[in-house]
């Protein structure tokens, strides 16, 4: 990193060797597993079977590959707790609380409540993040000076907490099918794909510059079909690179669907795939509400799907094809998307409830398989190294109590159905211990900044003055 920007938590000691009491490996539970760290902090050697030895890092509990979270959005923490009352409603009407968190929000801010945000996950489990992000400008629609103002804000609020960030730049052009932005959303947009495309090369350049990318990097997002034109998306099929990790929101609500189909006559899914958009790179969140079609496209693509459980529960979206899209070939992650749960196992559990509840059947997906959603297939939609105790892996890791009141008596390799973040002791990132028992090792208790960037947020009015959330 030399030369790079690093956070305080980068003065921790990187462990050499770590000793795991049990350690998930290879879908199963080992015992006296040991694993030694490179300077890199990923693993280079791992033997099971063994004694701690002098030195060693010893992790008493059952080790698990860190969680990768695929989708989040970091400003839409504001709205957590704020948003269940007035009766009856629905993903529109619920966008429009969004709008007004989204509206107050300065770089100076949105570092406070990415930090906050950010040890949150690190203390629950979550040490990398995909960051959907398209708060690009002044609320009125022209740019910060200096430029990247708010991604740069993002990017201190990761090397504050030590998370692995990769922002997805987000294209978000139009309000609807031949609509144009609203006031609202003149924040998120850029002049056309040119515009886009132009100030994404120069934010990659600007932090392949400054920042390590084993800690920040940047790919890229289209918000939605309804949110970037067809005409955009031709431009974008055929100028982005196409070695960049490219997430789009696809089918989350039916109406989405019926207004593609009414301006295009094609799906969600078919419009991108008729631009050449839905390859091994690309990750379609949601994806709720697919035609059989759809899901052998995106599994014949080999494409990954970001499910975001419970905010797909909490925003009423329904439940998501998610067997059926593994079946078909797709990947499948985990997201946490607007943070009404920041959890790990929750997400895994939920994963797993939905299709219960949807099939009537058990174990569609059995624990290994949902370790498998929240780790590694968030990696890979990241373009990043698996996390986990495997040669070559990231050496992040998750410590979990297997004897607190939810886990006593749980089979180790059973704990996706029965853990929640409360249980997670301990949390390592590149071999660095930066999480023991929820308190963040450098920032403290998450509770306490979450607190104090709130309290900023509800101290300043909403431009346009509409009702806070």
């Amino acid at each position: 990193m030399s030369g790079k920007a690093a956070g305080v938590w980068a003065d921790l000691p990187v462990e050499r060797f770590f000793w795991c009491e049990q350690a998930l490996l290879g879908g199963r539970i080992s015992r006296g597993v040991r694993a030694e760290v490179d300077g890199a902090g990923c693993i280079a050697a791992v033997e099971t079977g063994t004694a701690a030895r002098g030195g060693d890092r010893v992790l008493p509990g059952v080790t698990f590959p860190a969680a990768s979270n695929a989708h989040s959005h970091a400003f839409h923490r504001i709205l957590r707790g704020r948003t269940h009352a007035g009766g009856p409603g629905s993903f529109w009407t619920w966008r429009e609380q969004m709008y007004a968190a989204a509206a107050v929000l300065t770089p100076e801010l949105y570092e406070e409540l990415a930090t906050a945000v950010f040890a949150e996950m690190v203390v629950t489990g979550w040490t990398s993040v995909a960051e959907f992000h398209y708060l690009h400008h002044h609320p009125d629609g022209t740019p910060y000076a200096p430029a990247h103002a708010m991604e740069r804000a993002l990017a201190r609020a990761a090397l504050a907490t030590g998370i692995r960030l990769t922002l997805l730049d987000t294209a978000y052009l139009s309000g609807g099918f031949g609509t144009a932005l609203s006031a609202e959303q003149l924040r998120f947009g850029d002049a056309g794909a040119d515009g886009w495309l132009t100030r994404l090369a120069s934010l990659r350049t600007a932090f392949a510059n400054d920042f390590d990318p084993a800690q920040i990097s940047v790919a890229a997002a289209l918000h939605s079909v309804r949110g970037v034109p067809e005409a955009a998306l031709a431009a974008v099929a055929s100028r982005l690179d196409p070695e960049v990790p490219l997430h789009i929101h696809l089918s989350e609500q039916p109406a989405e669907n019926e207004a593609c189909l009414a301006a295009t006559g094609m799906t969600p899914t078919g419009l991108l795939h008729k631009h050449g958009l839905v390859t091994g790179r690309l990750s379609a969140v949601h994806a709720t509400h697919l035609s059989g079609e759809d899901i052998g496209i995106l599994g014949g693509a080999g494409a990954t799907v970001v499910l975001c459980p419970t905010t797909e529960a909490d925003l009423a979206d329904g439940i998501g094809p998610a067997a059926r899209l593994r079946d078909a070939g797709a990947g499948i992650a985990l997201g946490t998307d607007q943070h009404a749960v920041v959890d790990p196992w929750q997400e895994m559990r939920a994963l797993e409830y939905g299709e219960r509840l949807g099939s009537g059947e058990r174990g569609r997906f059995a624990p290994a398989l949902l370790h498998r959603a929240v780790s590694d297939a968030g990696a890979r939609a990241m373009g990043r190294p698996a996390p986990g105790l495997a040669v070559g892996n990231a050496c992040d890791l998750m410590v979990m109590d297997p004897a607190s009141v939810r886990t006593a008596g749980s089979r180790p390799e059973q704990l996706a159905l029965t853990a929640t973040a409360a249980d997670v002791r301990t949390v390592v990132v590149a071999g660095r211990i930066l999480a023991r028992d929820g308190h963040h090792a450098v920032l403290g208790d998450p509770a306490a900044l979450l607190a104090g960037a709130l309290a900023a947020a509800d101290s300043l009015p909403d431009p346009q003055g509409r009702a806070r959330p």
